[in-house]
């Protein structure tokens, strides 16, 4: 299948493709006499696979290793969930700074009367640095 046709059954860009070969996470294709690069029906599931991967939050450089555990001898589904409890872990520290930077921004709104002038606003020295967040 060619490239467009590819992209078209993963639901991705033929610029992803390419960009995927040049990280490595697909095989590159060597082109045909005829200049087209002709891609095997599994690399959909392939592509799937990322998609599915990137949508949990995993990088591109973690889905490369989920791909490897795949074809390493040895490997057992406890190596597989080792990094899914790693990725949650990452999640969670990303939730917990979230919800601190929405505590100082809702205290740095209710601070701030909406009205006066721009060189007292509450929020921007803050941000200038003149008074300490919270």
């Amino acid at each position: 299948m060619t490239i467009g046709k590819i992209a078209r059954a993963a639901g991705t860009g033929v610029e992803t493709i390419r960009y995927y070969e040049r990280e490595g996470l697909i095989d590159k294709v060597a082109r045909s006499a005829s200049g087209y690069r002709h891609y095997r029906w599994d690399v959909i599931a392939l592509l799937r696979f990322i998609r599915q991967a990137k949508e949990l939050g995993f990088s591109l450089g973690e889905i490369k290793e989920l791909l490897s555990l795949r074809v390493a001898p040895g490997k057992t589904c406890g190596d597989v969930k080792l990094r899914a409890q790693r990725k949650i872990a990452d999640i969670e520290g990303c939730i917990a700074t979230l919800k601190r930077m929405k505590a100082v921004l809702a205290e740095l709104s209710m601070a701030c009367a909406g009205r006066g002038p721009i060189s007292e606003c509450p929020i921007l020295e803050v941000l200038d640095g003149t008074e300490d967040a919270k």
